[in-house]
């Protein structure tokens, strides 16, 4: 291709030159000659002008306009611009393709939401488990799943969790339901079917209970004859009564270690509590404090301090079993000239339990697994102290049941913190003065 600007050069020389030749002719004067040079040239550009928008409203990229000079050049680049264009089309098209296929078969069900929820796309198995259909494509999904559980979670601005809830289509098929949103107002909806894991959770928990409930009667006998041959004093041989005492102390754990686990089975398969059942927080913990200062002869001071006189909404016989373990588990590990503070609180918006020891303290590393069942930490001479490790796990199923959470600071050598946290809803107050209350 030569000198588009060269080329342009030459037909302005050639235009130059026929005005002057017909100026010379018709007897036109200098100025006249300029603009009819002018007037040759513009006609040329807008010639090239009409062809170009002709061509671009032709939509064909096959072929272009020929030219000479700057227009060749113009033509040539649009060309090149609109054939790029068109193979990046086609790789976009290619790669959306690609990607519904895949998305398509997911064995999840997968569905794109729009700024106001409507369904702008969804694969073959979100119409299988949601019972969507193609027709649906425009549609409010609210309008379309009317589980009140799924739409309130829908609308809510908090999607790190995910809501578990029952398929619209399939009576035994249970779903759990996660929102992703991306690309500005858009959302993924993501549904998977948990049907076969709630199946072996609940089998699971059967197990335990019916194993845990088999083994409580044989457990009882075994426990009542070591009894009473422990309390048989000197018609046993010493020697004896020391091997009958050992066998009473694991009968003993092992019967604690049945109560943990139909406790944490009952917690499991049962209904969260409701809101309305008052719980005398500050009356609790007087009586827990009172039954931990029975435990043992030599044991840490134990301070409660109640600065609010705040009551909890929720089950009383759990709320005992999940403050009981703390203040146990700290009086166990904590040394008798140690101690330990329990402050029953309002901060955050809710109310709040800790319960401080300055005892042996956990290493950092086993913290994040503390409420893991069974999982023990083996403290210095502590060891035989040690219990079934059910406690903490069962302390994290009944903060979750009311709303809570439970929060474990600890420092080696120094002693922990285990804080209990109930937002404002758990919460009512009573009418009668707090000092007259917590007196």
């Amino acid at each position: 291709m030569s000198n588009p600007w060269r080329t342009e050069l030459v037909w302005a020389f050639w235009a130059l030159i026929l005005a002057i030749t017909v100026g010379r002719i018709v007897g036109l004067g200098i100025t006249t000659v300029v603009l009819l040079t002018v007037a040759l040239v513009l006609a040329r550009h807008i010639f090239h002008i009409r062809r170009l928008v002709v061509w671009l409203k032709g939509g064909s990229s096959s072929e272009f306009p020929k030219g000479s000079g700057i227009w060749e050049e113009v033509y040539y680049l649009i060309y090149q611009l609109r054939r790029r264009s068109k193979r990046r089309k086609k790789k976009l098209v290619k790669m959306l393709e690609r990607y519904r296929t895949a998305t398509a078969a997911l064995p999840d069900a997968t569905v794109v939401l729009g700024p106001r929820e409507e369904i702008e796309w969804f694969n073959d198995e979100a119409g299988k488990m949601l019972g969507l259909r193609k027709s649906d494509i425009g549609q409010q999904i609210i309008n379309l799943v009317r589980l009140p559980k799924f739409i309130h979670y829908l609308q809510q601005s908090d999607f790190s969790a995910a809501v578990s809830m029952p398929s619209p289509v399939a009576e035994n098929v249970h779903l759990d339901i996660r929102v992703v949103p991306y690309g500005g107002n858009l959302r993924l909806l993501v549904a998977q079917d948990v049907t076969q894991l709630k199946f072996m959770e609940r089998v699971r928990s059967d197990f335990v209970a019916n194993v845990s409930h088999e083994l409580r009667t044989p457990l009882t006998v075994l426990k009542g004859y070591v009894e009473t041959l422990s309390d048989a004093g000197e018609i046993v041989p010493e020697h004896y009564a020391r091997m009958f005492k050992r066998m009473q102390e694991q009968t003993n754990r092992m019967q604690n270690l049945i109560n943990g686990l139909l406790s944490l089975t009952r917690l499991e398969s049962s209904s969260p509590p409701a809101l309305h059942k008052q719980v005398d927080v500050p009356s609790l913990l007087k009586s827990i404090c009172e039954e931990a200062g029975v435990l043992g002869t030599e044991q840490p001071r134990i301070d409660l301090q109640l600065e609010t006189n705040v009551d909890l909404l929720g089950i009383e016989q759990e709320l005992r079993s999940a403050f009981s373990n703390l203040v146990i588990n700290a009086v166990k590990y904590t040394p008798a000239t140690g101690s330990i503070n329990i402050r029953w609180y309002e901060t955050g918006g809710g109310a709040r339990l800790d319960v401080e020891d300055t005892g042996l303290g956990i290493a950092r590393e086993h913290i994040p697994r503390l409420t893991e069942r069974f999982y023990r930490v083996e403290v210095g001479d502590q060891r035989n102290k040690v219990g079934a490790g059910l406690g903490l796990a069962i302390v994290k199923h009944v903060l979750s049941r009311h709303d809570g959470e439970l929060t474990i600071t600890s420092t080696l050598g120094k002693g922990s913190c285990f804080s209990c946290w109930f937002p404002a809803k758990r919460l009512i107050r009573q009418t009668l003065p707090a000092l007259k209350r917590l007196g």
